[in-house]
C-alpha cells in the first residue's frame, strides 16, 4: 500500500490542520507533546470545542453524532490533530463504551447516554481489572445479584483510570457464578459513580503522579435498566470494547508529534561539540523507530480500509492485536530515546500526584524534565489494554493455529 492522497484528502486536510492550529490550546499543546497529563478541566474544554465542530466522534454513526467519513479520513483528522498538540478525548466514553452503547444498548440507553458522552456531561471510566484479575479478565470476582428490579453490585476494581473525575462507570460483573466457563456469566452494566456505596481510593504510580485508582462497591444498587445487551452477554461485549480500545493504542499521530519533538531535542543537546541529531549512532536509532512507525502507519491504515472480515471492521480478527503490540513498543521507545537524548538532566523531578506538572525548577534545560516521568509513565502501554504477552498468545491462535 501507498499512501497517495487524492485532492479532496488533501483539501479536507488543510481544513482539519487550520481549524487545529486554530483551536488547540497553548497549554493543551505544550503538555501533549511532552507528555504530561492534562487537567479535566483543559481535557473537557477540548472536548466541547471539538463537539462544537462536530468532531467529537467521527467514528460514529452519523445518526448519533458521527460524522460519516470513512477510515482515511478519520486517520487523517487523528494525524493532524495530533500533530496541531490537540490531545484525543478521553477514550472511555467516546471510543469505548459509546460504541458499545451503539451496537448492544437499547434505544433508551442511546438516548440517555450518548449526547451526554458528545458533549462531556458525563465523563467515564472503565470498571474491568480487579486484583488478581487483569490481563485474566475472565477471573474476575466482583459480583451483581437481582433484587426487585435492580442490580445490586460488590466488589472491587483496580487500575481504574481517572476514576477520581468520573460520573459514570461501566462494570463488568459476574451475575451467574455457578457457569460452566469463567468467561460464561459476566455482565456488563452501566453505573453512576455518585451512587451510595461507591468508594475511590487514589494509587500514585511510579511517575508520580495520581492517574489511577481502587474502586470499592458495597451494596451499590444499579437499575435494571443499565445493563447492556443480555444478562450473561458481557464477555462478548467486553471483546468488541476491548478490540476498540487496542486499535486506539496504536497512537500513530500521537507518536508522529513524539518524535518530531525527539528530533527537536536532539538538535538542542550536544556530545563533544556535535549536535546529537548529527551523532551517527543516535541518529540511526531515531531513523529505526522512524521506519517501524511508518510502517506501522501503513498498517493501521491498511487495516482500517480492508476490514477484518469477521464484520467488526478494524476492532475484529487479529488486527488490534497487532496494532496493540507494535504501537506499544515505538512509544515505549521513543520515551527511552528521549531520556538518552537529556542524559542526566532528566533524573531530578519533584512530582505532585494532586496536580498535573512537575514542582521545583528543572535541572537543565525545560525540554528535560519531564523525559523521566514521560518514560516511567509509559512503561504501563504494554500492559493495559491486555498485556502484550497476551496479544501474542491471541496472534499465535488466530494466525498461527497453536
Amino acid at each position: 500500500m501507498r499512501l497517495r492522497w487524492t485532492e479532496e484528502q488533501i483539501a479536507f486536510r488543510a481544513e482539519v490542520r487550520a481549524w487545529m492550529h486554530a483551536n488547540v490550546p497553548l497549554d493543551m499543546r505544550r503538555a501533549t507533546v511532552e507528555g504530561r497529563r492534562l487537567s479535566k478541566a483543559t481535557q473537557v474544554a477540548w472536548q466541547k470545542a471539538l463537539h462544537g465542530r462536530g468532531w467529537m466522534a467521527p467514528h460514529w454513526p452519523v445518526e448519533h453524532g458521527g460524522t460519516g467519513w470513512d477510515p482515511v479520513r478519520i486517520h487523517i483528522f487523528e494525524d493532524e490533530m495530533a500533530a496541531a498538540g490537540g490531545g484525543p478525548p478521553v477514550p472511555f466514553g467516546v471510543s469505548m463504551v459509546g460504541p458499545v452503547i451503539v451496537r448492544f444498548g437499547t434505544e433508551a440507553q442511546k438516548t440517555r447516554f450518548l449526547p451526554r458522552i458528545l458533549s462531556s456531561e458525563d465523563w467515564w471510566c472503565q470498571g474491568f481489572s480487579e486484583p488478581g484479575a487483569g490481563s485474566d479478565l475472565a477471573g474476575l470476582r466482583t459480583r451483581a445479584e437481582p433484587a426487585d428490579g435492580r442490580w445490586v453490585l460488590n466488589g472491587q476494581k483496580t487500575w481504574t483510570t481517572l476514576a477520581q473525575h468520573a460520573d459514570m462507570i461501566f462494570v463488568l460483573a459476574r451475575t451467574e457464578p455457578d457457569a460452566a466457563k469463567p468467561q460464561q456469566g459476566i455482565s456488563f452494566l452501566l453505573v453512576d459513580m455518585r451512587t451510595p456505596g461507591i468508594t475511590v481510593r487514589p494509587i500514585v504510580t511510579i511517575d508520580g503522579e495520581h492517574e489511577v485508582n481502587e474502586v470499592f462497591f458495597d451494596d451499590v444498587s444499579v437499575p435494571a435498566e443499565n445493563l447492556v445487551g443480555e444478562r450473561g452477554q458481557g464477555w462478548t461485549i467486553a471483546k468488541f470494547l476491548l478490540g476498540n480500545e487496542r486499535t486506539g493504542i496504536a497512537r500513530v499521530g500521537q507518536s508522529k508529534r513524539w518524535l518530531e519533538h525527539l528530533k527537536t531535542i536532539a538538535r538542542a543537546e550536544e556530545v563533544d561539540g556535535t549536535k546529537l541529531i548529527d551523532e551517527p549512532r543516535f541518529r540511526a536509532k531515531v531513523a529505526a523507530v522512524e521506519t517501524d512507525l511508518m510502517a506501522l502507519e501503513i498498517t493501521a491504515l491498511r487495516m482500517a480500509t480492508a476490514g477484518s472480515g469477521d464484520g467488526d471492521g478494524a476492532a475484529g480478527g487479529a488486527g488490534p492485536s497487532i496494532l496493540k503490540i507494535r504501537g506499544s513498543e515505538i512509544q515505549q521507545r521513543l520515551t527511552e530515546l528521549a531520556m538518552e537524548a537529556v542524559g542526566p538532566a532528566a533524573l531530578p523531578f519533584q512530582p505532585n500526584a494532586l496536580e498535573p506538572g512537575w514542582n521545583g525548577e528543572p535541572f537543565g534545560p525545560a525540554h528535560a524534565a519531564p523525559a523521566a516521568p514521560h518514560y516511567l509513565g509509559w512503561r504501563k502501554v504494554s500492559i493495559y489494554g491486555g498485556s502484550n504477552e497476551i496479544q501474542r498468545n491471541i496472534l499465535a491462535r488466530a494466525l498461527l493455529g497453536l
